[in-house]
């Protein structure tokens, strides 16, 4: 079993920065993926950026040059720096973990952590 949890959401002016953290508790294999998402409401939950053990990484267009994910595998750590954060990134922050040959959904997910911009 993985339990995660993340912490570092809050509200920023837009412009400004977060840094939100993902601590992972259980084994976290190599093969796992580690990915940020978020979801506003009525909204369904999507991909902002993920990170495989090795260091390979993607992230959907919106936050490309603006968003870093990075991954400390002896922490069980995985990290989303924002900046230059827009009124359009507010949502629920949620990390996962997922086995890199299965979906996202099949995976464990955190509690979520709130990221409010305003403009």
């Amino acid at each position: 079993q993985v339990y995660l949890v993340e912490s570092g959401g809050g509200l920023v002016q837009a412009g400004g920065s977060l840094r939100l953290s993902c601590a992972a508790s259980g084994t976290i294999a190599s093969t796992y993926v580690m990915g940020w998402y978020r979801q506003t409401p009525g909204q369904q939950r999507e991909l902002v950026a993920d990170i495989t053990n090795g260091g390979s990484t993607s992230y959907v267009d919106p936050v490309k040059g603006r968003f870093t994910i990075s991954r400390d595998n002896a922490k069980k750590t995985v990290y989303l720096q924002m900046n230059s954060l827009k009124h359009e990134d507010t949502a629920v922050y949620y990390c996962n973990a997922h086995r890199y040959w299965s979906a996202p959904t099949s995976g464990y997910w955190g509690q979520g952590t709130q990221v409010t911009v305003s403009s």
